[in-house]
């Protein structure tokens, strides 16, 4: 599985950034990672240097095989709770699509 992280100019997208994100999103799609060939995170800064109320946006594209890409987002205070609350929307997404295709 490939994961690809992208920043806003407005987010420190370091090494150390990079690190924990692949960790979160490694945790969060272990059990599917056989069937996940790509995710890709992006984090955007919507106010710039402003401070605002749910300002910072994680979206999470994911690609299972054999299906087209779907994205998932959220926004929230921080970072770290945008990427927290779009983790758990991808994993309830992916739980439900797989469960779909299990069914057929």
């Amino acid at each position: 599985m490939n994961i690809q992280i992208s920043t806003d100019k407005n987010i420190d997208g370091g090494e150390k950034f990079s690190t924990y994100v692949n960790g979160v999103v490694n945790e969060a799609v272990a059990g599917f990672n056989t069937q996940i060939t790509r995710v890709g995170v992006h984090f955007t800064d919507q106010n710039s240097s402003k401070v605002g109320f749910q300002d910072k946006r994680c979206v999470m594209e994911y690609h299972i095989a054999g299906r087209s890409t779907t994205a998932v987002s959220h926004d929230a205070d921080s970072v770290d709770e945008a990427l927290a609350g779009a983790v758990e929307k991808a994993r309830h997404s992916i739980e439900h699509t797989l469960g779909k295709i299990k069914n057929r």
